[in-house]
């Protein structure tokens, strides 16, 4: 799907890839619907528009209350006509600890703003896109999402969670006008730990050191998921690190499983 001219939805547009997803969109010709659970980011994301600025409208939005989601719909079509596309981008990590000492309270807010937040877009927005001529639905999932990483168990459940959802969509929708993508980004140097409330600890703080070269830009990672929408692709795979993981993944699960875990039992509390 051609983005100019197509009104697009994205969620997380306040920050990291969402607000470059924003302004790459807009770059192409888009008009755009900004929504974020933080008003001051989204005005952040409306001035770095700049020229682009009246193409934008941003929408403060907690993606998890069902009901204002509903009503943001109806906003959106109220001031853009209509809709042809989505982008789930929010999403929240969780602090790097296993399992057992999760807390219930933390393992709610990231399947709810990670998968139902997700779910409640795509469920009110999906019979708008079903009348458009073409139309595109994109899911953000991660590498977290098709293989394990120990401290992030619960993430990683969400963005399989997502992963699966839009595979399920896809097929559901095979013959409508409406594709569907899954994204696996990788490595991607955003500020989603202090905007999921994660603290770093000095072990995370020397790892993502290390990691920094191999990290893309939250804009580059745009180009790719827009370049991937725009060329209908079902499966994107954004930075080296992701397609390597994917394809020693997909080669031998249990040997890529332990090389995770030795990069990053060091992150982990004892």
């Amino acid at each position: 799907m051609k983005i100019q001219n197509k009104i697009m939805v994205v969620t997380g547009g306040g920050n990291g890839i969402g607000r470059e997803l924003v302004l790459n969109l807009l770059s192409r010709g888009a008009r755009v619907a900004a929504v974020d659970i933080n008003s001051s980011a989204l005005a952040e994301t409306g001035e770095l528009s700049g020229a682009k600025k009246d193409a934008l409208t941003t929408h403060t939005v907690n993606i998890t209350e069902r009901k204002a989601v509903e009503a943001l719909a109806d906003h959106i079509i109220a001031q853009h006509g209509t809709v042809d596309g989505l982008i789930n981008c929010a999403g929240v990590i969780q602090p790097f600890v296993r399992l057992k000492d999760l807390e219930y309270e933390a393992i709610e807010r990231v399947m709810n703003v990670n998968f139902f937040g997700t779910l409640y877009m795509i469920k009110v927005f999906l019979p708008h896109l079903l009348m458009r001529p073409e139309a595109h639905i994109a899911n953000i999932s991660s590498m977290g999402g098709f293989m394990p990483f120990p401290g992030q168990s619960i993430y990683g459940a969400s963005k399989a969670a997502v992963k699966i959802l839009a595979e399920c969509l896809d097929s559901e929708l095979q013959n409508t006008d409406v594709r569907v993508t899954v994204v696996f980004p990788g490595a991607v140097g955003t500020n989603i730990m202090s905007n999921s409330g994660v603290a770093m600890c000095e072990k995370m703080a020397s790892a993502q050191q290390t990691l920094q070269r191999l990290m893309l830009t939250p804009s580059k990672a745009a180009q790719i998921i827009v370049d991937g929408i725009e060329r209908d692709r079902h499966r994107i795979l954004v930075g080296i690190d992701s397609v390597f993981m994917d394809f020693m993944y997909r080669l031998n699960p249990r040997r890529a499983t332990r090389f995770i875990f030795h990069q990053m039992k060091s992150m982990l509390p004892a």
